[in-house]
């Protein structure tokens, strides 16, 4: 068993045993089915979607010297005669690519060679007669399976480490794509090849000077195809893991739901788990990066930019080409990359049947509402101190500052919104009134009560009960006090009396011909 050549099941043996283990092995099966063309797959994923796991999951399965039928024997991967045959049949090598290239460099050495080299060393010790220290290693690849008829099976964890992290023209970034040309496009590598699973954060798009490459299968955020399943927990997995273990499934669902592939639920694992194990709900995906994850690709100076990620913060999806996405963090040219790059980084959602993005989950938006928080003077930190300023306006019942503010988010924010009707006025107010999130619920748009259904209705979170609940009536091209009267007439407060002692109403209004915002604020008293 060597470090990078059959390296044998233990890691997964030993996660498969864990408390919140959630079985994934029928990937295997799905795997197994792949025509010969089918054999060179990339999958990719936001970090703490389990892909080490996966990794492990499938060095255990394949490696050749090890012996993992008891171990996958309890598990739900189906043991038919294609399983148990091509089980622990082929040398099997696996390189964690982002600690290969971190160790190298932190010794003074040239990554992609230490990364060849070492196994070449493995295979050397392997099949002695057949490989020699200085031997590439594509041409030892090729030779063992000529004299043996041997195939190798290739699982790349972080494959895509040097194509985002490094500059695009660092010496070290054009050697890993040649090194990859080598190994997966040389004339020997369809013999020598049976899987090659390549998993990182990003796919591989076929940009310039990426063709080694383009014979990969992409299984991705925005395309999982027939693997969507096993790229994070479906909501029957979450559901279990709640029933097991007391947790509140209605909670989990508030925090982590909302990516969707294949028209399947997925949800990070590493939040539920932690919320499981933990019995509280937080942003732990968010808490293992950090803000700068997300603040230097939303910073970009991009026409439209900024709007997208305000008004999806706000709840309303965007549209975005999802065709033109690089695969590294530098090459950017217009905000539909920014926005597919952070799809696939797991801050944004997409959905594939309206061609739109969005923020998926309460976790999400947390982060980006404490980056927000900062004291940056950025563009979404600047637009949050706006919509502070508007909340805290409509919460003293300042009409005229709280008007006044509407209207310079309007201009300096979102000014392609064009006022044709009260739901163009009302994405309007939703994204002014953003800041709101610090002390209530994500806002109801068309909440049923009375005698008919108030515009937006925002409702106070449990540890600030005692917020007043906030009722918003608007009306396009009329007058405010219209807005809150009609509030009145359909006795809308007389269905909130149960959530807080004190309601406000707020009606807001725009006058097509002044092209200005009014508010009126009144308190209701029970």
């Amino acid at each position: 068993m060597g470090r990078f050549l059959n390296s044998g099941n233990e890691k997964f043996a030993e996660f498969s045993k864990t408390k919140y283990f959630v079985d994934k092995t029928e990937m295997i099966n799905v795997l197994l089915e792949k025509d010969a063309d089918e054999k060179f797959i990339c999958s990719s994923r936001p970090r703490r979607f389990g892909k080490s796991v996966t990794a492990n999951m499938l060095t255990a399965y394949f490696s050749r010297g090890t012996d993992s039928g008891s171990l996958f024997e309890p598990l739900k991967c189906v043991k038919n005669e294609l399983f148990i045959e091509n089980m622990n049949r082929y040398d099997t090598i696996f390189v964690d690519i982002q600690a290969q290239y971190v160790e190298a460099m932190g010794i003074g050495k040239n990554p992609n060679k230490y990364i060849w080299k070492s196994i070449v060393d493995e295979l050397q010790e392997e099949y002695p007669a057949m490989v020699s220290e200085d031997m590439p290693l594509t041409a030892a690849l090729g030779k063992i399976n000529r004299e043996t008829g041997s195939k190798f099976v290739f699982i790349f964890d972080e494959w895509d480490y040097p194509i985002r992290e490094l500059a695009p023209d660092s010496r070290e970034r054009f050697e890993y794509i040649e090194f990859l040309r080598g190994l997966f496009k040389s004339s020997d590598a369809m013999a020598y090849v049976r899987l090659a699973y390549l998993t990182g954060i990003l796919p591989m798009v076929r940009a310039k000077g990426q063709s080694a490459v383009n014979n990969f299968q992409e299984y991705t955020m925005i395309r999982p195809k027939d693997l969507g399943q096993y790229i994070g927990f479906t909501e029957k997995d979450v559901a279990w893991l709640c029933g097991k273990y007391g947790a509140d499934f209605g909670k989990m669902k508030e925090w982590y739901n909302g990516y969707t592939l294949n028209d399947m639920a997925i949800y990070n694992p590493l939040s539920v788990v932690r919320a499981v194990a933990e019995k509280e709900f937080g942003p732990y995906w968010t808490e293992t990066g950090t803000y700068e994850d997300i603040g230097e690709l939303i910073n970009r100076n991009f026409d439209g930019l900024r709007e997208a990620v305000i008004r999806m913060l706000s709840g309303s999806p965007v549209p975005v080409n999802v065709t033109g996405c690089k695969n590294d963090m530098h090459t950017f040219t217009d905000k539909d990359q920014v926005v597919t790059a952070l799809i696939h980084l797991g801050y944004f959602a997409y959905d594939k049947a309206a061609q739109e993005a969005y923020v998926p989950n309460k976790e999400i938006r947390e982060v980006f509402y404490k980056y927000m928080g900062n004291d940056a003077d950025d563009n979404l930190s600047r637009f949050m101190k706006y919509s502070e300023g508007i909340v805290h306006a409509v919460l003293e019942m300042d009409e005229k500052r709280a008007a006044a503010l509407v209207q310079e988010v309007h201009n300096e924010f979102i000014s392609s919104i064009e006022y044709n009707d009260e739901n163009s006025l009302s994405c309007t107010i939703t994204v002014a009134l953003l800041a709101f999130f610090v002390y209530y619920h994500k806002p109801i748009r068309e909440f049923p009560c009375g005698k008919g259904f108030a515009d937006i209705v925002y409702l106070p979170l449990a540890k600030y009960e005692n917020r007043p609940v906030v009722v918003v009536e608007l009306k396009w091209d009329k007058d405010a006090r219209t807005a809150v009267t009609q509030i009145k007439e359909r006795q809308y407060p007389e269905s909130l009396r149960e959530y807080a002692g004190e309601i406000l109403l707020v009606g807001i209004s725009y006058d097509k011909k002044t092209k200005e915002h009014q508010c009126r604020i009144e308190r209701y008293e029970k």
